[in-house]
């Protein structure tokens, strides 16, 4: 086991996701809401001391993210929402922080990039 010098953000969608995800033309899950916020994305970010050195993180990078959870459950960006502003995120999303990420396994880990996998 070991500490790896990253932390964790949790990126939980809200009820305003949820309502657009239930809109999209192929609609057919029964999931709710509370289902959609158990299993999450977790994005490994630089560590931090402080919660607001987190958040500024998120609020640089909130397009890259908010673009990758609509692509998760909708691949046509036509169906997107238009307004994708910092504040349509914060809206659309809770972030969960950990500050503190331990490796328990001795296998390397696989880097696959995001536009690998749509």
């Amino acid at each position: 086991m070991y500490e790896v010098n990253r932390s964790v953000a949790i990126v939980k969608p809200k009820l305003a996701f949820f309502d657009w995800l239930r809109g999209t033309p192929d609609w057919d899950l029964e999931l709710t809401l509370e289902n959609l916020r158990v299993d999450c994305t977790a994005l490994l970010i630089p560590e931090f001391n402080e919660p607001e050195d987190a958040i500024n993180f998120i609020d640089d990078m909130y397009q890259d993210i908010f673009d990758s959870e609509l692509a998760s459950w909708c691949d046509d960006s036509a169906l997107w929402p238009q307004q994708r502003t910092l504040q349509t995120f914060w809206e659309w999303f809770d972030i969960e922080l950990h500050s503190m990420v331990i490796d328990v396994t001795d296998e390397d880990i696989d880097e696959v990039t995001l536009e690998d996998l749509h």
